[in-house]
């Protein structure tokens, strides 16, 4: 949901003119900006909240997803693959959910709760280093494609707006 009320923020001039965007919250003037950062920071406050209690090595691969969130919503306007960038971003939960249930069991508050146990390094790359990720792979390009044709097939219903408004 983050990244698309993400999107949202970017996008709110924009929206206003596309008939299926138009009734957004943000487009519409519901709510404004700074009630949108807050409600984006709680959701990321959130999601951290859930990263942390993971093993190590999904918090490090969850953390690399962050260039991908950031990067999602200018897409739009510096490619023609904003859908390849929405698939890569949307789908890095099958690599943090694969290393979540088949990685080491040393979560980051247990590793910062009894720093003695593993140090923090050692537990990220003895999991990484194993190769369990590369498991996951498979179905992160599954869900790739899958992304680039349903957001294609959805974006493609803006294409008169999208001419219109430039």
């Amino acid at each position: 949901m983050h990244i698309y009320l993400h999107s949202d923020l970017w996008d709110k001039d924009f929206d206003r003119h596309v008939e299926r965007t138009k009734d957004r919250p943000l487009a519409r003037g519901d709510i404004s900006v700074p009630q949108a950062l807050a409600f984006l920071g709680i959701l990321l406050s959130g999601g951290l909240g859930v990263l942390v209690t993971l093993n190590a090595e999904s918090v490090v691969v969850g953390m690399m997803s962050m260039p991908l969130v950031v990067c999602y919503p200018l897409m739009k306007r510096y490619t023609n693959w904003p859908q390849l960038f929405l698939g890569l971003t949307f789908n890095w939960g099958a690599l943090v959910g694969y290393t979540a249930a088949y990685s080491s069991e040393a979560s980051v508050l247990s590793l910062l709760a009894d720093p003695s146990s593993q140090p923090f390094s050692e537990a990220v790359f003895t999991t990484m280093s194993s190769g369990s990720i590369a498991h996951a792979v498979p179905l992160y390009c599954a869900g790739v494609c899958w992304t680039l044709v349903y957001d294609t097939l959805y974006g493609y219903q803006d294409r008169k707006d999208d001419v219109r408004i430039g």
